[in-house]
């Protein structure tokens, strides 16, 4: 490997997470040591690639990044092939199809391959890129954890942390004031982090995408607890929790639902429906962007400059079109044709949910 050449491209891509400057340090460290490397950091992820947007990473750059969260290279969430079937993807400002601006911006920059860091948008994208001919490299980052391919992506780690210290905070106002507080966390269509951290942090409650609801199970549960003289619940809901109704629905009604609901999220829903269906008083936290925010744990810099490292070295072995990950504690890679479109959910029988039932937690159904 020593005395190879190689023009890498990084990118960022979809929501930041901490860990991204990590990844970003592994990638260009590794690359460096390993050869006669140029760097080529692109701004704004996909975006930046179709605007032509880099410039090269010099090694010191990348020398004090580990800790710092969001990203250096900035991020977008530009879907440059969304649409292509119905040529809505032509640049306005280039006038040429999204792809082959990627693809011009590619050679022009002289790069050998191109490593794309990001959640499930990033790697389907990543995928059609190497379809369309382009030697890419996946990695996975999202605090949703809802990757297929690996155990665990980068940033997960962190959100469980800020999740949990934010639900013990919480249980010191649930038990002042006898109160049922409600934290609404992120996930749309993966409960990994709320089942966490709900977990972690002593939820009595827990609402997963996975597991529609059934808001008389709920009150019930909490009923049972004020018998049992356990004044104050703390409930965890994702923010893609369903109630049974819902998942009922297809697709566009439930979209149609939740837009005319009064509610401005499922947090203050739940709450809503906890209020009347027991009487109990209710507070609703939505956590929001804090979960995003701030420096990586120590997991999460040690998993991402380990995902960053085994990106260069697949580089150099010229093993492209495929994502890094980790699978029973082993750092591999897997085919991002297989990783594309498809969601990491959290399974009915998985032990952390039998974990969760075990110590009497309700998941609402």
């Amino acid at each position: 490997m020593k005395g190879k050449k190689l023009v890498l491209g990084i990118l960022t891509s979809g929501g930041d997470c901490p860990g991204l400057n990590a990844a970003i340090r592994g990638v260009a460290k590794a690359a460096y040591a390993m050869g006669d490397a140029t760097v080529v950091g692109i701004a704004d992820g996909y975006r930046g690639l179709i605007e032509g947007r880099a410039r090269v990473l010099a090694p010191e750059e990348t020398s004090s990044i580990l800790t710092r969260g969001g990203t250096i290279l900035g991020s977008s969430r530009e879907k440059p092939f969304e649409g292509r079937d119905d040529g809505s993807v032509t640049d306005a400002e280039y006038g040429l199809d999204k792809p082959e601006l990627i693809k011009k911006n590619y050679r022009e920059l002289g790069l050998d391959c191109l490593v794309a860091l990001g959640g499930n948008g990033t790697n389907t994208t990543a995928a059609l890129l190497a379809d369309e001919g382009l030697d890419v490299i996946g990695l996975p980052k999202t605090i949703d954890n809802d990757i297929w391919g690996t155990d665990p992506s980068f940033g997960f780690h962190s959100a469980v942390e800020v999740a949990t210290e934010a639900i013990d905070r919480l249980h010191s106002t649930a038990t002042s004031h006898n109160r049922v507080m409600v934290i609404e966390l992120m996930g749309h269509k993966a409960g990994w982090l709320s089942l966490n951290a709900g977990i972690a942090g002593g939820g009595d409650v827990v609402l997963l995408p996975e597991i529609p609801y059934d808001r008389a199970s709920i009150a019930a549960h909490l009923r049972r607890r004020t018998k049992e003289g356990k004044a104050f619940s703390i409930v965890v809901v994702a923010e893609g929790a369903l109630a049974i109704e819902e998942a009922a629905l297809d697709k566009k009604e439930r979209k149609r639902a939740r837009a005319e609901s009064p509610f401005p999220s499922i947090g203050y829903r739940v709450a809503d429906e906890i209020a009347r269906d027991t009487g109990m008083e209710t507070r609703v936290t939505v956590l929001g962007y804090l979960q995003r925010g701030g420096v990586p744990s120590p997991y999460d810099r040690i998993l991402a400059t380990a995902y960053g490292t085994a990106a260069a070295e697949l580089a150099f072995a010229g093993r492209f079109g495929r994502m890094v990950a980790c699978r029973g504690g082993a750092i591999v890679s897997v085919p991002l044709e297989k990783v594309a479109g498809k969601t990491r959910k959290v399974p009915s029988d998985h032990e952390l949910v039998r974990t969760a039932r075990m110590i009497g937690t309700c998941l609402g159904d």
